[in-house]
Order: C-alpha cells, then sequence, then structure tokens
C-alpha cells in the first residue's frame, strides 16, 4: 500500500469517478484505475462498485476512507512541522470558519493577527459546520470555527464563545418590537430555519425545533431553507419568523429591514468551537492564532456580560 495509491482512492473518493480524479491529480485513466487495483488486490477487496452514473464506494471503501484522510493528513502534518523548523512564525495558516462568524467578532481577531504577524499568511476557506469539520479532518485546513462540538474522537473541540440567539421578524410583523412575556403568542406561526443536519453525529433537530420544543411551542409550519442569506430575505419579505444568531443580522437592523421579537423563552446562545486534529501539528503561528482566538473571545464573553 503505497501514498500514491491512497492518494487516488482518496481522490476517486472525494471527486466522484476515475476521470475526474485522474484530471485533479493529472494522470492518465489507465494509471489511476491501476492504482485502485493494486490496492484492492493488497486488501483483498473491492473498494468501488460500478453504477450506472459512475462509481460509489463499496463498504469496504466506506471502512477505509477515514483511515485513508487521517494518513494523508497525518503526512501533511509531518511535511508541516519539518518546514515549520527553519520559518518559525512565517508560513501559511490555513482556517476554515462557517460564514456567519466572518461577520462577527472573529472578523476582527483575523485582522488583529493580520497585523501583528505579518509574515503568516492567513488562508480562509468558509463552510458550514460540517464541512468545517471534514476540511480539518482531511488536512486541508490546520484549524476550523464551527458551531457545536464535533464528537468525532479525530477530533479536538474546544468551546470558545457563544453566539446569542434572536427572533427576527419583518418590521411589518404584528409582533415586531415587543416583548413577549406568554410564548404561547408565537403559536402557529411559520417559522424559517435550516433542514437537519446529514451525519450521524450532529443533531438529529435543528436549534429552532429544540428551542420551540423546550418553551412548549407548536409551530404552524417550519420552512426548511439551507441559505442563512435566503432566509433573512424570506423573512425580510414577511414569509415568516426566524431564530437567528444575533450577529448574523447586525446589518439588517441597522438598515430596518429587520426587526426583531424579545422572547424570553426562547433566549438561548449556540456555542462556537475551535476544531483542531487529534495529535495534528501545529507550527508557531498555528498556536498563536489560536491564543488570539481564545484571548479575542474571552474579552468579548465579557463585555457581553456587563450590565
Amino acid at each position: 500500500m503505497t501514498i500514491d495509491e491512497i492518494e487516488t482512492f482518496v481522490s476517486i473518493a472525494r471527486l466522484g469517478g476515475f476521470a475526474r480524479a485522474a484530471e485533479g491529480l493529472r494522470r492518465s485513466q489507465p494509471a489511476i484505475s491501476r492504482r485502485v487495483g493494486m490496492l484492492e488486490e493488497h486488501l483483498g477487496i473491492p473498494l468501488f462498485e460500478r453504477v450506472r452514473s459512475g462509481v460509489v464506494l463499496s463498504e469496504a471503501g466506506r471502512t477505509l476512507l477515514p483511515y485513508a484522510e487521517a494518513a494523508l493528513a497525518s503526512l501533511k502534518d509531518g511535511a508541516a512541522a519539518v518546514r515549520g523548523l527553519a520559518r518559525g512564525e512565517r508560513g501559511a495558516v490555513s482556517l476554515a470558519l462557517v460564514g456567519t462568524l466572518a461577520s462577527s467578532r472573529f472578523a476582527a481577531m483575523l485582522r488583529q493577527f493580520g497585523q501583528r504577524h505579518p509574515h503568516v499568511k492567513l488562508e480562509l476557506r468558509t463552510a458550514n459546520s460540517q464541512e468545517v469539520s471534514d476540511l480539518v479532518r482531511r488536512g486541508e485546513a490546520t484549524l476550523g470555527l464551527r458551531y457545536f462540538t464535533d464528537l468525532d474522537s479525530s477530533l479536538v473541540s474546544e468551546v470558545v464563545m457563544e453566539e446569542a440567539l434572536v427572533v427576527a421578524c419583518s418590521p411589518a410583523h404584528r409582533l415586531a418590537g415587543r416583548r413577549l412575556r406568554d410564548p404561547a403568542a408565537l403559536a402557529r406561526e411559520r417559522w424559517v430555519t435550516f433542514p437537519p443536519p446529514r451525519r450521524r453525529r450532529e443533531p438529529s433537530t435543528t436549534v429552532l425545533e429544540q428551542r420551540l420544543a423546550a418553551a412548549g411551542i407548536e409551530p404552524g409550519e417550519l420552512v426548511r431553507i439551507d441559505s442563512l442569506t435566503a432566509q433573512k430575505r424570506f423573512v425580510e419579505a414577511g414569509f415568516g419568523i426566524a431564530l437567528l444568531i444575533e450577529s448574523s443580522v447586525q446589518e439588517e437592523l441597522r438598515l430596518g429591514t429587520l426587526a426583531l421579537i424579545d422572547a424570553p423563552a426562547l433566549r438561548g446562545g449556540v456555542p462556537v468551537t475551535l476544531v483542531r486534529r487529534q495529535n495534528g501539528y501545529l507550527s508557531r503561528a498555528a498556536q498563536t492564532l489560536v491564543a488570539v482566538i481564545r484571548t479575542g473571545a474571552a474579552k468579548g464573553a465579557r463585555r457581553s456580560r456587563r450590565p
């Protein structure tokens, strides 16, 4: 079993076919097929199943994939560790984060890091929480910032702060700007929310559903939209109301296109988690970024608790 064979296997699994993997790896398709054949011969079992639309992972392939990804990530860590001996705090640090965090206090932290460490190239990628973990797990990102803790044992999850939740509505909504003493006032409302996660290690229900159940509120309808921007546009148009992270609606509140409903029964927070690979290599620059995030998040939490 060679590195080339493992890399080829992972590329086919990620890209969904031999032809795409050949293009991505800049190899001929016969060369790609030959590498996979040697890997399957070594393991004594097929890793892919041929279907009309191309190939899919067999049960053995699905079993092997996380280990293969971890092996490639470890090799990247080893190379980075060797290069780090000479670079010190120079070089690049890759950070994957949920898009809504880019518009919050984390943007200021990252700007501060860039100003203090001009010789470090900070590479940013945005994704949803599941994808952030996947990027870190595969070694495509050194660090990740996501919502909630990832239970995968190959990752280290550290809660660094909480983001407040608010009920957002159209300014023309009957409850806009009001404080609700009785949560029953929200019964039978149409709610705009995200689809439930598809991964087993993620909660099977959305934050909204959990909060509504805890408050004893029966929603009239749940409209599932996987884009935060689209959710806000629907709410602005009066299509429904939404439980959103406060920092994600600051611009709309400033412009007056959204309003808030003060619903104490639905108050709560969403944990923001810093993730990295278990036993993964962190350069001095990456360690500095972790420290900046921890310090900045702690300062923000203290300010938010002041009366």
